[in-house]
């Protein structure tokens, strides 16, 4: 009976599998705003500000840096949880596939988001003057509040590998 537990257990890692997959999906969605909102640049090119086009291209970096994360997740993830990527040799191979553990994906997760929360407090200085300072100020303790996490967390984790 408890042979049986224990592989029913293992076997069920595979129910993450679609997960993984749907976060493909979201890839390819996040790739369709990416484009959607480079060809809303095009038209105002030439009318628009400098700064409203850095305010754009922001935004693109953003959505690039969620789009790294989501690959990262999505494959790091599914090494980790699910089954190895079987990837011939000669092909194209990610340098980092098959070493990340779960705990260097998590500092890697923790790092992004700190970069995706940079970026959007920048966007929101570059607009400052149409945003309430008491906002700006919750930007700013939210954007603390995840550079303090992610160096508690890389912190634990150096304190651990000891």
């Amino acid at each position: 009976m408890e042979s049986l537990i224990e592989r029913t257990m293992y076997a069920a890692r595979w129910l993450l599998a679609p997960v993984y997959l749907g976060l493909s999906l979201a890839l390819l969605l996040l790739g369709i705003k990416f484009f959607e909102e480079l060809l809303h640049v095009f038209p105002i090119i030439l009318s628009m500000s400098e700064a409203q086009l850095v305010l754009v291209i922001l935004s693109l970096v953003d959505l690039a840096l969620v789009g790294g994360l989501l690959v990262m997740v999505m494959f790091s993830g599914y090494e980790n949880f699910v089954s190895q990527l079987d990837i011939e040799d000669g092909t194209e191979k990610l340098g980092w596939l098959g070493k990340m553990d779960s705990t260097s994906l998590k500092n890697k997760v923790a790092a992004s988001i700190v970069a995706i929360s940079s970026i959007h407090l920048l966007k929101i200085f570059m607009d400052a003057e149409n945003i309430e300072n008491d906002k700006i100020l919750w930007y700013i303790i939210l954007h603390l509040t995840f550079v303090v996490s992610a160096f508690v967390m890389g912190y634990l984790d150096k304190l651990t590998r000891h």
